[in-house]
């Protein structure tokens, strides 16, 4: 699975460093950094939406506030 994080200048304001962050925790915290790539890029297209993720080419829009229910359901349920 391939999780890509845009860390363009309007994600980042809206808090993507810490989306990338958040994710790296929980990556390591369910040990699954076997199964799950975490990348980053620049500019998705979408910057009204928010901190985009695409989660195998599937977008997600993500805020600091919700990185874990994202994860939960777009990445752990389809990881195990």
């Amino acid at each position: 699975m391939k999780i890509t994080v845009c860390i363009g200048s309007s994600c980042h304001i809206k808090g993507s460093r810490q989306v990338v962050e958040k994710l790296q925790n929980l990556i390591a915290e369910n040990n699954i950094g076997d199964k799950v790539e975490l990348g980053g890029t620049f500019c998705m297209g979408n910057c009204q939406q928010g901190v985009c993720v695409t989660v195998d080419e599937e977008f997600h829009s993500v805020t600091p506030e919700t990185v874990n229910e994202f994860f939960n359901e777009a990445v752990l349920a389809k990881v195990k």
